[in-house]
């Protein structure tokens, strides 16, 4: 999943070994998972406003190296690995509203599960709407069921990614390298999806590290 977001957010992993601790991968995990379970049970246990509106638009001010320094290298299927992805999932939707939203409505409309109902963005989904959900999604965590909004954010990238696969077969036959960029993308949201759900699984089970 990662991957969609090299280029725009202009850091690589080399850019990860210069951070103090870079080299020590146990110490990384221990602080990942340490300011995790620490932001989490803070905010969750006094949801103020103020502070929650702050941790969702905190990379529009700092930037997603500031989070990808604490959590980028988690496991998927971890209390820090959730958040991070959480986070480049807003991004994403953030730098190209148009063009999330246009797979997402796609996906919508040729989806034969509930996902689009379960992911909750308001239709007919237009740019407004996918940043809209997208805030909404990454505010659950704090406020809502945790759980719920990992299962949202599962929904949300099962129907990108049944979107992608329906605009990549449009494109098959007219411009294979674009269908192919696309058919990869789907790939990729359909992983991040199976890893939310797990994620909220464990969570559930109060095992979610």
């Amino acid at each position: 999943m990662a991957e969609d977001f090299h280029k725009p957010t202009q850091f690589s992993g080399s850019k990860f070994e210069s951070f103090k601790g870079g080299e020590d991968p146990a110490q990384i995990s221990r602080i990942a998972h340490e300011t995790a379970h620490a932001i989490l049970s803070r905010v969750r246990s006094d949801p103020d406003p103020a502070t929650v509106e702050r941790l969702v638009a905190y990379t529009d001010e700092h930037g997603i190296d500031a989070v990808a320094e604490l959590w980028s290298r988690a496991t998927p299927r971890s209390l820090p690995g959730a958040l991070w992805r959480i986070y480049l999932i807003r991004l994403l939707i953030r730098q190209d509203p148009q063009g999330t939203s246009y797979l997402y409505q796609r996906g919508t409309e040729v989806a034969v599960t509930i996902d689009p109902v379960v992911a909750g963005a308001s239709a007919p989904t237009g740019p407004d709407e996918i940043i809209a959900l997208a805030d909404e999604i990454l505010r659950g965590l704090f406020t809502g069921d945790f759980a719920v909004a990992l299962d949202r954010a599962a929904a949300f990238c099962r129907v990108i990614a049944t979107g992608c696969t329906s605009v990549a077969d449009d494109l098959d036959a007219t411009e294979p390298a674009r269908s192919g960029e696309l058919t990869r993308r789907a790939l990729r949201f359909s992983t991040t999806a199976q890893e939310f759900t797990s994620c909220a699984k464990l969570w559930r089970q109060h095992s979610l590290e």
